[in-house]
Formats: C-alpha cells, structure tokens, sequence
C-alpha cells in the first residue's frame, strides 16, 4: 500500500509538473483571474486558459480548462504553438452612454495582455486576454497586413465539470427555445447563446456567450457531442438558412475574431453585467438624437390579421395614445390592409394621435420558407433606400425585418448592411426570428431591440407555453435578457389562443424585468381598460430604458426580484415561478439613498390570480415590507422621492 501511495503521489507531481503556467491576468478588483497554460512542460502541447473567482478569501477554480486553437485553410494554428512573449498588462478604461438598455453609464474597465505565438511555420498568432470585474474575455488576431482565408474550425471548448448545474437552450436559427437545467452533460446537443453555470460548490456563477460578431465571422453555437463535459465552439450547419450561405468564415488579415465572453461572478453580478457590450466595437452612428427608446401597442398578439383591418390598427392607435406609449406597430398583412381604409389612411390617423409608426418586413431572399409579403424590400442595398425613403416621407420611425433562419457569415452581413443603411435614414430596427445580441446595440445603438426568445407570441402557437411560462419566465433575467434587449412581448392580462397561467401581478411585473429598447406590451385595448387606476397609470409611466439596474434577489426558475432606477425613481419587479406555492417575501430597499423618503406604489397579487391589492406606503432605505405573491404571481412598485 504504501508503494503503491508513492507511485501515485509521483504520478500526480509528475502530471502537474507537465502542466505549466505561462502568464496570468487578474481583473482591477483582483476578484477574476485567467491563466494561460500549457499541458506540456516544453510548451509545445495544447493551450488552455484557466478562469478562477475569489471566494470566502481564496481563489477556487471556475473552468479548469479552456482548449484554444484555430484551424486555417492554408495552416493550423492549435498543437505546437510556440510561444514568444507576453505583454505587460495594461488598463482598458473606456466610459460610454448607452442610449437604451439595463444601464446609461456604462464602463469598459479591464486589465489586458496579449500573448504572441507562432506555429511550425513561423506564421503568427496573438491571443488578447482580458479580466473584467464581472468576468472574462478573449480573442485571436492574426497581425499579417495579409491574406485572405477560410477558417476550418474554431477549436474553442469549455470544459464543465460533471455536478455543475447548468441551465441550456437547444439551438435553433430563431433562437425561440426553452431553457432546461441539467447538472452534467449526458445531455448532447447543439446549444443556443447564452449559456448559464453554477460551479459545483455553489460559490460562482458564470455564462457563456461571444461578443462583437462582425462581418469578418459567423455566429458560433455550443456542442458537446465529442466529449460531454466539453462544450465546443461549433460553426453553423449547412441546412441553416435553406442552405444558403457558407458554413465556415472567410477571413482577410489582418483580422481579430469575436470576443469569446464569460461573465463570472454572483448572480447580481450576472443580471447586471453590460458585459457583451462593454467589449464590442463603440457607436458608428455620430448623431444619435433621433432615436428614441419606447413602448409600442402590438395588434399580432390578440389578433394575428390585425393589421390587415384598419379599424383594428386605429383601435391599437388609439390604445397607445390613450396609455401615452410613444408607438404602435403595423405587423405583417399592411400591405393588404382593408376594413374602412388602408395604409395611408391607418397612417394619417396614427399620426394625428401624435404617435409615431413602426412597420413590418420580411426579411426576404433565399433564406426563408416564408412567402409573406412584403418580401424582399430590404434584400439589397438599392432595395433598403428606395424603402427607406418612402418610409421617412411617410413619417415611420422604425422597421421590424423578420425570419432571418442562419447566423453564417453572409447572414451576420446582411444584419450589418441593414443597420448601416438604416442608419443613413435616421431609422430605427427590430430584429424578429434572428440571432440573440452580440453587442451590436453598443455599435449600432439605433437597433432596438431583437426577438430570439420564447416570448408571449407563442401562446398563439401552442399549449406548451401556458404550463412552462412561470419557470422559463424566472430564467430569462438570467439567461438570454443579461446579454441585451429582448422584446418578449410582455404584460397580458386576457389570453390569446391558448390561456396563460400567470397572475396579474406576474404579468404586471414583466414591465420592469423584462428590459427591451422597444418594448411591445401586447395584451388587447380591452385587457388595458379593464385594469384598476393603479395598474393602468403603472404601464403608462414605466419607462423602458434604464439609469441602473440592481438585483435584488432570485434563482433561476424559481423567483426573480429586480429594481430598476429611472432619475430620481426607482421601479421594482418580482415574480413567483412555483406552480403550487405562495411565496411571501420581506422587501428591504437598500437600493435607495440614506436620508430620503420615497413614497411607494405597491401592486401585488390580491385574493386570486386576477386581482391585485395596491397599498400606498412611505419609506426610506432602512424599511421593510412584506409581499405575498400567490402561485405564479408577482408584483411592481413604484418609489419617487417625497417632496
């Protein structure tokens, strides 16, 4: 026993004497460290980078291993990678305002190195690292002034530990999947953006997603068929967008790939991370003042031909001029619109309420089975200005282009090609049936917001949502909401096709959870009108871009409580995702300022599902309330300063 002891001890000195570390990189608050390792001790076998957290005062292992490499058409840059140096760290600081989002100041403060390398041929490969306080991220270069290639594989893979829980998405081209929670990886699939892990100590957080795509890359998924503990960075398959498009990236050097992001920490630190913003490309857009954040009454939802019937259209004009929403949408069958007028006619009567039209779009082309019109208006470039400017003399403010169905390359620079020509002519855009955020709301801040969701529109198109909405509705804040906007198409009270499950609290407090640069609130005029005083003024001041956010408390799945500050105000949301139980909760309101008094409005659930109970309290940031929400349920408040 004791040489068999010794043997083993060996073994083990041995294999970490084989692993070496070359350079670490530790975040400014010293909280998130990243290593680059090698598992050979000559440096000449695969590379890995290392993600540590501190915590209870020392540092424990997050991902013990992050495999690196890329595969190039003329030349592999992953096994033998001779390293050459690393730079010394330097501070990334770097301040912008967001125009909508969780947060307005925003900061991009990191700690950086970039590591050199070259392979067998001499051919160089840098690796830019950086530690953030609230995560991680990396990124290849090639520094060549030329050359133009296809990269084969991307060889980036996460290694997660069997016994971490993890909560994933099964990747599909719209994005439109429920989350699932598994704690290993017996489960082998394609998986969506983002991806959320809970070590297996309790102790971090972390969520995988990638930054800055831009026309040089494809969008990239997670697999983990090859090995179920590690979870692959995967290109897109070729059915993907009627088999359209190539699957791998043609790159020109010089060239730097997405930011490959891991936000680390708890998970206040998850829910208010601006991450995958703070890393991407700044704004291309120099004059900004005519883009303006907002909610818009939505028809599809209660009535999916609605646009196709003027009085319909005029109804939901009139529903957000009455709930002094800035907007109202006209979704798909515009173009075919009757019912006592048509377009022009809906348009002149929107426009003499003083709100301001968004319209509909299919995105067009090859890509999509679907045939509805109008199609192919935003295909090309000369298509998207002989439109846009019909639609700026028709005074429409926004545009919705719809069933996208691939994330390669050349569908990332139709994305793209739409944002720089809508930009032109001061048009805002929404993305439905597309790719989920990537930072471009960073570069291109007239984008609004995206789908790529499970949102309320799926009550229309099944049973499934009513039972999984309370869970999948107390996932999101941690999951796909973290990494941008989210137009879910919010805040029902009556049902559509098939009924929802979730209180009116519940309903209610998605206002505030939920955070979209245009936010849809989709219920019908008569689901609005039937609401007590206290709910309906709540939806006509909630704003919906944000000053700061803070979480508060919640699980995924199970309960969320998030406070969001607008000025001097500050808006609260909180849902229950049991199914079964009541949930009461004791309120503190440490977000707010020592030494001021706030007045408070406090709708929550009442007696049943369809009742609420308001309550007008004062308080300060030592106060303590208690809420009940029933099964399902939730609540919002409302706190402005006292005079």
């Amino acid at each position: 026993m004791i040489r068999f002891g010794f043997i083993s001890l060996l073994l083990l000195l041995i294999y970490f004497n084989a692993i070496s570390q070359i350079t670490e990189i530790i975040s400014p608050d010293k909280k998130i460290s990243i290593a680059l390792l090698n598992d050979n001790n000559d440096n000449t076998g695969k590379w890995f980078l290392k993600v540590n957290y501190l915590s209870n005062q020392e540092y424990t292992e997050v991902i013990p291993k992050i495999e690196l490499g890329l595969i190039r058409s003329d030349q592999n840059f992953s096994n033998n990678l001779k390293f050459i140096k690393a730079s010394k760290p330097i501070l990334i600081k770097d301040q912008y305002t967001a125009i909508s989002g969780k947060r307005a100041l925003c900061s991009n403060s990191a700690n950086e190195i970039v590591v050199y390398f070259e392979n067998t041929n001499k051919a160089k490969l840098n690796l830019i690292i950086r530690a953030y306080n609230d995560g991680v991220a990396f990124r290849y270069e090639f520094p060549e002034n030329t050359g133009k290639y296809t990269i084969q594989d991307e060889l980036t893979s996460y290694s997660i530990p069997d016994s971490t829980r993890r909560w994933l998405e099964k990747f599909n081209p719209a994005n439109e999947g429920l989350y699932s929670m598994m704690k290993d990886g017996n489960t082998q699939k394609d998986w969506g953006y983002p991806a959320l892990f809970n070590t297996p100590d309790s102790a971090c957080w972390y969520l995988i997603h990638e930054a800055d795509v831009n026309r040089e890359y494809c969008g990239t998924k997670l697999t983990n068929f090859t090995e179920p503990t590690k979870y692959k960075l995967t290109f897109p398959d070729k059915w993907n967008g009627r088999e359209t498009g190539e699957t791998q990236p043609t790159i020109t050097l010089p060239w730097k790939s997405p930011w490959r992001v891991v936000i680390v920490g708890e998970l206040a630190d998850i829910v208010e991370s601006t991450l995958v913003d703070d890393v991407s490309t700044p704004s291309t857009v120099k004059n900004t003042d005519w883009i303006k954040p907002g909610i818009a009454s939505w028809n599809y939802w209660s009535n999916n031909h609605g646009t196709r019937s003027y009085k319909t259209v005029c109804a939901f004009a009139d529903l957000a001029a009455e709930m002094n929403w800035p907007y109202t949408l006209l979704d798909w069958e515009w173009d075919v619109m009757t019912d006592g007028g048509n377009l022009d006619d809906a348009l002149k009567y929107i426009h003499s309420l003083g709100v301001k039209p968004l319209i509909w779009y299919n995105s067009g082309g090859n890509h999509t089975w679907v045939d509805a019109t109008p199609k192919d208006r935003m295909l090309t470039h000369q298509n998207r200005v002989e439109e846009f400017s019909k639609l700026k003399k028709m005074g429409i403010v926004g545009v919705k282009i719809d069933f996208f169905e691939s994330e390669k390359q050349n569908m990332i620079n139709y994305y793209i090609d739409i944002l720089e020509d809508a930009a032109k002519f001061e048009m805002m855009v929404y993305f439905h049936g597309c790719i989920v955020p990537r930072g471009w709301a960073r570069t291109y801040p007239h984008l609004m917001t995206y789908e790529g969701v499970r949102g309320a529109e799926w009550y229309n198109n099944g049973p499934e949502l009513t039972s999984t909405a309370p869970e999948h509705n107390a996932i999101l804040p941690f999951t796909r909401n973290v990494v941008g906007a989210m137009d879910y198409t919010p805040v029902t009270f009556t049902n559509s096709q098939y009924p929802h499950i979730t209180s009116y609290g519940h309903e209610l407090a998605l206002s505030v959870i939920f955070e979209s640069g245009i936010q849809h609130f989709a219920d019908r005029p008569e689901g609005y009108n039937q609401l007590p005083e206290a709910a309906k003024w709540f939806l006509r001041d909630v704003p919906n871009a944000w000053d700061n956010i803070k979480f508060i408390d919640g699980y995924p799945a199970k309960d969320v409580i998030v406070a969001r500050q607008k000025g001097n105000n500050w808006y609260i949301g909180g849902i229950n995702a049991d199914a079964k139980n009541e949930k009461n909760i004791t309120l503190m309101f440490d977000v707010l300022p020592q030494g001021v008094k706030y007045k408070l409005t406090l709708i929550a659930d009442g007696d049943h599902d369809k009742e609420f109970s308001t309550q007008y309290l004062t308080v300060e940031k030592t106060s303590i309330v208690e809420i009940k929400m029933l099964r399902r349920g939730g609540f919002a408040a409302y706190l402005k300063p006292m005079d």
